[in-house]
């Protein structure tokens, strides 16, 4: 007779059906991806922080795509004066404006026009085919391969260039998110004063 396998499915508490708050204890562990750009999309779109609204940027002039969705993490200023960007690993694209608990396990480093640029690679708690994933190593090889090739062809036709430095591990990802959570908060508070935290 041949053996039977079974799946053993782990159910964890799930993280995602309480309220959380990425500013409380669960940061820089759990963090909010607020998504720009969705999967599978040319369109570059931008969240225009002064006048509260998703804008085109443009269309990328390149024949890629965005193959991750791609957005920010709330309440974060890195060092190029915007909030820091993020990659997001999810099954199914969301849709500009979508807000999503993410896990953060690590970061790809790059230089471009701007100067140093930090993306963390997050995967979405919501999603039982990610929400496994903690570290770099977790994730296929090859997905890692084909984001670091997407910037490093997207810009090519737009004569601007990057330079993609390379995977940075989870602990890394933390130690920008905690120093960009702090530059927020002390912007933050040079604008309205200081907030109870």
């Amino acid at each position: 007779m041949a053996p039977v396998f079974t799946a053993q499915i782990v159910l964890r508490t799930s993280v995602y059906t309480r309220r959380m708050s990425p500013s409380g204890a669960d940061y820089p562990a759990v963090v909010e991806v607020v998504v720009e750009i969705p999967r599978g999309s040319r369109n570059k779109y931008e969240w225009d922080e002064a006048s509260e609204v998703f804008r085109l940027d443009r269309v990328l002039a390149s024949a890629v795509h965005y193959n991750f969705d791609y957005g920010y993490i709330n309440d974060t200023r890195a060092g190029d004066g915007d909030h820091t960007d993020a990659l997001l690993l999810i099954d199914e694209p969301t849709f500009p404006g979508c807000h999503v608990w993410a896990r953060p396990i690590g970061g790809l480093e790059m230089r471009d026009e701007h100067g140093e640029d930090f993306k963390v690679l997050c995967v979405a708690v919501g999603d039982p085919h990610q929400a496994h994933v903690e570290r770099l190593d977790q994730v296929r090889p090859h997905r890692l391969v084909e984001i670091e090739h997407f910037f490093n062809t997207y810009k090519l036709l737009e004569a601007k260039e990057t330079d993609v430095l390379g995977w940075r591990d989870a602990e890394r990802a933390r130690e920008v998110l905690v120093a960009d959570r702090s530059t927020w908060r002390r912007e933050r508070d040079a604008v309205h004063g200081a907030a109870p935290r």
